[in-house]
């Protein structure tokens, strides 16, 4: 065993286990938000790699070993996160950091047996968060796959409301019109919260004027949001069928998903045995045992004429590869998993139609325990947490659990900070696209969409 130090800088303290993409993106992300990292790995060249790259503290070793943890601080930790390739192992770390350090713990957890007794496993290990990027990537995709026309589709307050990104076209009765001369009888239920143009991200005003190649996000309920997209002359109902490329977990989970919603669902997969589990697992799927990237094979399952194509390979180079066909060959709706979560730009200029980063939603569901976590003496805890735009703006769901400087005031006389809007309150089961008049109350749900990062309680939208 070997030990790497650096200087420590102040927030909490944090131990990562596992130093693979979502370790690095991790450590990133929290080191930018004042917190003191240690990473474990049984690869001395990521630690190497790792120290090398951020100011954090290196111990190479098995991250279940009590000696180990204790070389990385475990006595002073406020957090443990686990996020190697074994959910056994998480979830080992996990219980020895409770048994050894008086700190939460998070661990990354992806078999579907387990998955379906997550509650138990939080209960009885006595973890923070379990987190399946696996199950995550299928909701989303699922989510996106019920409103083909959107690039994305984030879900707060359990689905109940909705952010949804697309593209202005030079057709869409939205180009060359500002926000507040759109008609108030299908907006009234929706707001127009960001805008990216020509890659910098804008909090609109009424005023703004919006303008084809502009990606719009836009917040609504789900029937509002249809609503809404229906009146600018955009496709919203469901996906009928899809054709999934890959069997493993994301593929099963997503099949699972969409066969529960009515859509008919061909799954390609390459191994014979896994096709046998599949084919037991999902028994209204149609399993094809084949290879999903021989162009031929594509053209005799009917890449041509499938509502949905969704390559779910564990290789990023061909999922984008078999995207690029199908954009080509087809009219499908088509999402695309990419597992890096570098290059963004090439991608982004790539034009895949939707992207999911199964490694981003599992930083994003972590950062925003670590920002909750943070909090424990503010008004509000966060529930949810989105990077949007390539990380230049965020939306975050608050729960405000105390009455507050930014509670009991009409958001008109509120002193907000720029850049910044209050996209929408839940109350009591309600959606409210809040107007000047509105106010936040002890118990609501409250979305803000900023360009500004790192917010960790609700008053700090104030000025």
């Amino acid at each position: 065993m070997s030990l790497f130090k650096n200087e420590k800088n102040t927030g909490l303290k944090i131990i990562i286990v596992g130093c693979g993409k979502v370790g690095v993106t991790l450590v990133g992300q929290l080191i930018s938000e004042g917190h003191d990292i240690s990473v474990i790995d049984t690869d001395a060249s990521r630690i190497q790699e790792i120290t090398n790259l951020y100011d954090v503290m290196g111990v190479i070793g098995n991250g279940a070993s009590f000696t180990v943890q204790r070389d990385a601080g475990i006595d002073e930790a406020d957090l443990l996160i686990a996020i190697t390739g074994s959910d056994e192992l998480n979830m080992l770390c996990c219980t020895v950091a409770k048994r050894v350090g008086d700190c939460a713990a998070i661990a990354r957890v992806r078999t579907p047996d387990y998955s379906q007794e997550v509650g138990y496993l939080r209960e009885k290990l006595g973890l923070a968060l379990i987190i399946n990027p696996e199950l995550e990537t299928s909701v989303e995709a699922a989510n996106i796959l019920s409103m083909p026309s959107a690039l994305e589709v984030d879900s707060f307050a359990r689905g109940q409301a909705q952010l949804i990104k697309f593209k202005i076209d030079e057709s869409s009765i939205l180009h060359g019109k500002a926000i507040m001369d759109l008609d108030n009888k299908h907006t009234e239920s929706i707001l127009i919260s960001a805008v990216q143009r020509d890659g910098e991200v804008i909090i609109p005003s009424g005023t703004f004027r919006m303008q084809a190649g502009d990606i719009i996000s836009v917040l609504g309920t789900r029937r509002s949001v249809r609503k809404f997209m229906d009146y600018i002359g955009i496709r919203s109902h469901a996906v009928r069928n899809a054709m999934i490329v890959g069997g493993g977990r994301a593929a099963y989970y997503l099949a699972l998903q969409l066969t529960n919603m009515g859509v008919e669902v061909k799954i390609i997969e390459r191994s014979q045995a896994r096709c046998e589990e599949l084919s037991i697992l999902l028994p209204k799927a149609i399993i094809i045992h084949a290879d999903g990237s021989d162009e031929e094979i594509l053209k005799e399952e009917g890449i041509f004429n499938t509502d949905a194509f969704i390559p779910l390979t564990g290789i990023d180079e061909q999922n984008i590869m078999l995207t690029l066909y199908a954009k080509k060959v087809s009219k499908a709706k088509i999402v695309t998993k990419i597992t890096r979560i570098g290059f963004s730009d090439v991608i982004a200029g790539l034009d895949l139609d939707s992207v999911i980063y199964p490694n981003k939603i599992t930083a994003e569901a972590i950062i925003a325990y670590v920002r909750a976590m943070r909090n424990s003496k503010g008004f509000s805890n966060i529930e949810t947490l989105y990077h949007l735009f390539d990380h230049k703006a965020e939306a975050l769901e608050f729960l405000v659990g105390e009455s507050n400087a930014a509670t009991d005031t009409p958001l008109m006389e509120l002193k907000l900070k720029k850049n910044l809007l209050v996209t929408c309150i839940i109350r009591n089961g309600q959606i409210i696209i809040p107007r000047g008049h509105d106010v936040i109350r002890k118990g609501d749900s409250v979305v803000v969409i900023t360009t500004d990062t790192g917010f960790k309680d609700i008053t700090d939208i104030l000025a």
